[in-house]
Order: C-alpha cells, then structure tokens, then sequence
C-alpha cells in the first residue's frame, strides 16, 4: 500500500515537472521558505491536536521531500531512493541496542549512544546537528539537550534554580545601568537558563510559550467581543476598563 501511493507520489510529481509552467521554475531556493511554512502549518496541526489537520500537512511536507528529491535528481545529486536509503541506513547504523549487540538500557543511554555515533561519523562538534535558522527557544532547547549527552549538566533541579535568580539579579542590575546592549545580553541569559529550568521539570519550553500565546489571543479575542457588546471599542476605553474586562474573560474560562 505505502509503495504503490508513495509511486503515485513520485509520478505526479514527475508529470508536474514537465508539464505544469509553475512547478518546472521551482529551484530548491524557491521551494525554501514554502517547507518552511508548511512545517509551521504542521507544528500548529500539532498543537492544535488536529488529526484531520495533521494528515494533510504531512502530506504537504512529504510532497516537499518528493519535490526536492525530483530536483536532486535532474542536478545529478540524488533521487528520493537514495534519500529513504540514507534514513534507512542512518537509523541502523544508530540504533546498535536494536540492530547489534550495543545495550542500551533507558532513553538516556539511547540519546548518549546517538551523539558519540555522530561524532565517530565526522561531526565536528556535538552541536553540529542544531540548524543555525532554528526559532531561539527551539534552539537553546536543543543546544542544552545535545550537551546534556555528553555529561554537561546540573546534577540538581535547585542548581538550575539558583541559576534562573542568578540571572535575574543580572539582568535587574543591566536594566539599572542603562546600558541597551548589557540589558539584552542579559534578558538572553534570563531565557536561556527558563530553557533549562523548563528541561529540569518535564516541560516544554516552546509548548508552553505556544500555550500561552493561544490563551492570550483567546482572551483578548474575548474582552474586543465583550466590549463591543457593551457598544465600545478598546482604544476609547482606559486600561482599568480594559483589565476588568479581561479579569471577567479568565472568570469565563
């Protein structure tokens, strides 16, 4: 079943590229920043909890990996063969507690077998993996967990803490300064060491931002309704006004 629909895929696609005058321009620069948003549409699928959303997405970012794939064949680098067999083979060749005789006994000796592998592959730095494009959170996140891997870790959840009041205090004492590029190099900081407060108690830091920010449109959303109902609109109205109308929205939730 997966072969003949991945077939009928690769066929289209095909015919699109000889035939249809939009898709024969597409250049892997062009397609960039279209993967880029629909691997957006796909997190927000996620987020929402949307199956139905989640199925047409992925087939989106799949039709991405055809079309790349299409065009890594006609410059003579690759087809999408060779890109399912080089996952194929990388999940293999790291995975030994599946395919070898490597013990791995918890998901914590799993992530540190796969970063010594990489490394043993060529990888300059156990960092190397981390896209440079990634959103900050998403990276400092990634960043901490890759040099967790490698024994580069508080040992305490009160060591992380400390830490967040640490930078706190800093970024206090740079607000007191003055000083424009002392203040931002220390409200980095502050996020910095939220990101590994947020690892240490099991939550995710970009969920819960993502959680965050869909709770504020929500309610704002709410009060602009609640004031129009009452025949206002949010520009004529104080921000005592204001705030009591969004204390009634979190009442209603």
């Amino acid at each position: 079943m997966y072969s003949k629909s991945l077939e009928r895929l690769r066929k289209i696609m095909d015919e699109l590229r000889e035939q249809c005058p939009w898709d024969k321009k597409q250049t892997i620069h062009t397609l960039r920043n279209q993967t880029i948003e629909e691997m957006y549409e796909l997190t927000d699928a996620i987020a929402g909890n949307d199956w139905q959303g989640l199925k047409e997405e992925l087939g989106d970012v799949l039709l991405h990996i055809v079309f790349y794939s299409r065009i890594g064949m006609e410059q003579g680098h690759f087809n999408l063969d060779d890109v399912i067999e080089g996952v194929c083979n990388k999940l293999v060749a790291r995975h030994p507690h599946i395919y070898s005789n490597v013990v791995a006994e918890d998901e914590t000796a799993v992530k540190q077998n796969w970063e010594k592998l990489k490394i043993k592959e060529g990888k300059a730095s156990v960092l190397s993996g981390v896209p440079k494009s990634l959103p900050a959170i998403v990276k400092a996140l990634r960043l901490q967990e890759k040099t967790r891997q490698v024994g580069f870790e508080w040992d305490h959840v009160d060591q992380v803490k400390g830490k967040v009041d640490e930078e706190i205090d800093e970024l206090y004492e740079a607000v007191a300064s003055g000083d424009p590029d002392k203040i931002e190099d220390e409200f980095g900081d502050v996020l910095f060491a939220l990101v590994n407060y947020a690892r240490f108690i099991n939550v995710d830091p970009e969920n819960a931002l993502e959680r965050t920010n869909r709770k504020f449109i929500r309610r704002f959303q709410l009060i602009e309704s609640m004031a129009k109902e009452k025949g206002r609109a949010l520009d004529q109205m104080s921000l005592e006004e204001m705030d009591e109308l969004w204390n009634q929205a979190k009442q209603s939730e």
